[in-house]
């Protein structure tokens, strides 16, 4: 053991030595190395994959290719910010960029629905699902479930805390919040997290959300034997796989036994993969852009006054424990939706996206795409761009979203492409805002946060950009 500890040493020094020696030589630019190409770059960054992947695009001017080993077939993935690029990827172009059999490998723990289909067979579910989140009896649950969830769930782990001095992780609250949610919603059952303080499901989906990065930088033949020899990465995802499988057959079994839940419009064949990716969706990527959202708006005072203010102001009666629910109240809030929006352009919660070439193609960035070749669009590094967003790009600055009336501006989503972009579009976008929104006008009208001093913020790496440590705060009650 000794042995293999000491030559793991070695080959990392190695990697290392290569990889500060490819960017000094390119000026921030990785090398491409004779034979493994650019892959030496991914190990020592891998913590912090993103950001590097910023710099970056920022030097290239929003485009770069990523070369692979030699022995890689299809070894060159273009990775872009532009979004006239974009555009033409995921609108006028789409039919030439779809997920491909990757996607089907990489996010196989998720199973067939959806979010990996192409084709006949992704307008078909496409169809399904703007059907179930257009249903008038979803629509009209939603509102329900986030007041019930609030004033029963969250409202009393936050006075506790208050009154006893608890440190909250912010983040584990929000994920445990959005995971009963969004059970309701997709089954009809409560999971009952918030009760429990602890989720398996939680658990499974983080494990199975970093060993998908890994898929998507790891050539194939690297991480399929690790699943095979069941280590490392592969070893939780697969962990995982099972546990999130086990929990959504035990819902399947209770959802069949109510033939009126709004869920039986999907087939029943496909109906474990259709929770599983409402899970992913309506969880991670929710709780995600409810963390950053609030270190955002408690390391800006002035952001946190407008928003308060903001809320007394469209409050239709002043009582304790004032919940936002319903739509027509939270579409007053503006000053708060754009800082969501403005959290997001900086940490989405998909910090990227991938599709493949079917045939060659020029994009407008003048930029050559071959066939079977890998595009990934950077979300995170998008926010990041000063050709996009100007010289205050790095600066949370929620006015950037409000026109002259007062009004949220109409952002193109090839510019700010959280919810994805073109066809593909998020189509629960309106149900995830509203939620977002409820939590975070309840929270900030009635109590007082402050986060601990010192404590870390670093993105995790993985396909949902989670906080690494979590985001501990101390809570108090506020006088209304």
């Amino acid at each position: 053991m000794a042995t293999i500890g000491s030559i793991e040493l070695i080959i990392t020094a190695i990697v290392c030595f290569l990889f500060l020696l490819g960017f000094s030589r390119r000026k921030g630019l990785p090398i491409d190395w004779p034979i493994i190409g650019m892959l030496p770059i991914c190990f020592p960054i891998f913590g912090h994959i993103f950001d590097k992947m910023s710099d970056v695009l920022e030097l290239t001017k929003g485009t770069f290719i990523f070369k692979g080993p030699w022995f890689i077939i299809d070894r060159n993935t273009l990775i872009t910010t532009d979004p006239t690029n974009l555009y033409h990827i995921m609108s006028t172009n789409f039919s030439n960029y779809p997920k491909g059999h990757d996607a089907k490998l990489h996010f196989e723990a998720y199973g067939e629905f959806l979010f990996t289909k192409d084709d006949d067979e992704w307008r078909n579910h496409r169809k399904v699902a703007h059907k179930f989140f257009s249903d008038k009896q979803i629509q009209s649950l939603s509102p329900k479930v986030n007041l019930e969830i609030i004033e029963k769930g969250l409202i009393p782990i936050l006075d506790n805390a208050s009154q006893k001095g608890i440190i909250l992780d912010f983040q584990d609250l929000f994920k445990r919040f959005m995971i009963d949610s969004t059970c309701i919603i997709a089954t009809g059952y409560n999971h009952g997290s918030l009760g429990t303080g602890y989720s398996p499901i939680l658990k499974a989906m983080h494990d199975i959300n970093e060993g998908i990065l890994v898929r998507h930088i790891l050539p194939q033949t690297f991480w399929k034997l690790q699943n095979w020899l069941h280590v490392g990465k592969e070893r939780k995802l697969l962990e995982g796989w099972k546990t999130l499988d086990s929990f959504a057959r035990k819902y399947v079994e209770k959802i069949k036994k109510d033939q009126f839940h709004a869920i039986n419009f999907f087939p029943h064949d496909i109906m474990k993969d259709v929770i599983k990716i409402l899970f992913l969706g309506g969880t991670d990527t929710l709780s995600s852009s409810l963390t950053y959202f609030f270190w955002h708006v408690f390391e800006n005072p002035t952001v946190e006054t407008i928003i308060r203010e903001e809320i007394e102001a469209n409050l239709s009666k002043k009582t304790e424990n004032y919940i936002f629910v319903q739509p027509e109240e939270l579409n007053k809030l503006v000053y708060l939706h754009a800082a969501l929006l403005e959290s997001m352009r900086l940490y989405p919660p998909a910090p990227f996206q991938a599709r493949k070439s079917i045939k060659p193609d020029i994009l407008p960035s003048g930029h050559s795409v071959s066939s079977n070749m890998k595009v990934v669009v950077c979300s995170y590094a998008m926010g990041r761009m000063k050709f996009i967003w100007g010289e205050d790009c790095l600066e949370f600055k929620p006015d950037r979203w409000i026109s002259e009336k007062g009004r949220i501006l109409p952002v193109p989503s090839h510019k700010f492409a959280t919810f994805s972009s073109g066809p593909r579009i998020c189509p629960g976008k309106d149900m995830a805002l509203n939620r977002l929104k409820a939590v975070a006008a309840t929270i900030i009208h009635n109590y007082d946060i402050k986060i601990i001093k010192n404590h870390p913020v670093v993105p995790t790496a993985a396909i949902i950009l989670e906080m690494k440590y979590g985001l501990n705060v101390r809570i108090s009650k506020r006088s209304i």
